[in-house]
């Protein structure tokens, strides 16, 4: 038994031996007829792509490097790339199609699309690529001060000169002034009691009253005349701050003339004869002046502690009262039809 089993075997192994160059010649054969087949078929896949390449420019011609170029080709084919530093980029094994869609974006750049078209087995060189500049819209807070204006127009007003010389500090030009602050007001007030034009014209004054020998308590001679020129200074200095500062700062109130300018001359002499009585507010509106009105019945009242026994009366406080608010009057009246006209006028 075992005998057959190893003379089958051995036939076999012989029958094979004889038939294996046949084999390996059949084998062979269908190897060279597949090798143009495959050579066809690689051919055909390398003809479905191109290349695609092209620069990145901004509108000054100048390179953009890091810029995101991307190929968007038929249903799933989709291809990133990144310039270089010249602004170059290509694509290597773009897929062959003629609806392609090519975007281009790099930052503070509006973005770049166009459709292009990929023919097979072709090297596509595009023009240059040129990226516009990102409108960039930015918001601007404007801050208005009112106490930095109101201080402009404040040194505006210090440069008023009537004729050149004469100071005219409180009258003010502009159509819409601003509100002063308590500072502002008692500045004001220094600046205009430290003028050399407020020395002379006290020096002047005291002057026409000892012509006059008024108060006539005080006699004639250079002892008469200095009581004159003390008190006229006392009555400047106490009227002024009273009047121009300290009132004016505790009830809001501006002390300044505010010139009208066009109009009637009827309602410009209104607006005028009104200024010492109707005065306009901090809060911009119109008010009874009480700061004028009220600073010189204090300052009237103050000075008769140093002036002599007949003006030491209601009668003469108010009497002196009605007097100065017509001279007032007479002020405001100049300055809106003559004075402006002979003002040198600052600019803020």
């Amino acid at each position: 038994m075992q005998k057959n089993t190893h003379d089958l075997r051995k036939k076999f192994w012989e029958g094979f031996q004889k038939l294996m160059p046949m084999l390996l010649l059949i084998a062979l054969n269908g190897v060279i007829l597949e090798l143009p087949m495959w050579a066809q078929s690689l051919r055909a896949e390398g003809e479905i792509t191109g290349s695609i390449s092209g620069t990145v420019v901004d509108a000054s011609d100048d390179p953009i490097p890091g810029a995101t170029v991307v190929f968007q080709g038929p249903v799933g084919a989709r291809l990133t790339a990144v310039s270089k530093e010249d602004g170059t980029f290509a694509f290597d094994g773009a897929p062959a199609s003629a609806a392609c869609q090519l975007t281009v974006t790099a930052e503070g750049f509006a973005e770049w699309n166009s459709s292009i078209m990929v023919a097979p087995g072709q090297n596509n060189t595009l023009p240059e690529i040129k990226l516009r500049i990102l409108a960039v819209q930015r918001a601007v807070t404007v801050s208005y001060s009112s106490k930095e204006v109101a201080a402009q127009q404040i040194k505006a007003e210090e440069q008023q000169r009537v004729l050149g010389f004469i100071p005219n500090l409180y009258v003010t030009y502009e159509p819409h002034p601003e509100p002063l602050t308590g500072r502002m007001k008692f500045h004001l007030a220094y600046k205009n009691l430290s003028s050399p034009f407020f020395f002379g014209r006290t020096v002047a004054w005291a002057g026409v009253q000892q012509a006059r020998d008024d108060p006539s308590e005080w006699h004639q001679g250079a002892k008469g005349y200095s009581k004159r020129l003390g008190a006229g200074f006392a009555d400047a200095a106490i009227g002024g701050l009273i009047s121009n500062a300290v009132l004016p700062s505790l009830l809001h109130q501006d002390p300044r003339y505010f010139y009208q300018g066009s109009g009637t001359t009827k309602s410009r002499a209104l607006h005028a004869m009104w200024a010492p009585i109707v005065c306009k507010g901090d809060n911009g509106k119109w008010q009874p002046n009480y700061s004028q009105m009220g600073g010189d019945l204090i300052g009237y009242s103050i000075a008769t502690a140093y002036y002599p026994g007949s003006s030491r009366n209601a009668g003469h406080v108010f009497q002196t009262f009605g007097i100065d608010m017509g001279l007032h009057v007479f002020g405001s009246l100049a300055q809106e039809f003559l004075l402006g006209k002979f003002t040198s006028r600052g600019k803020h």
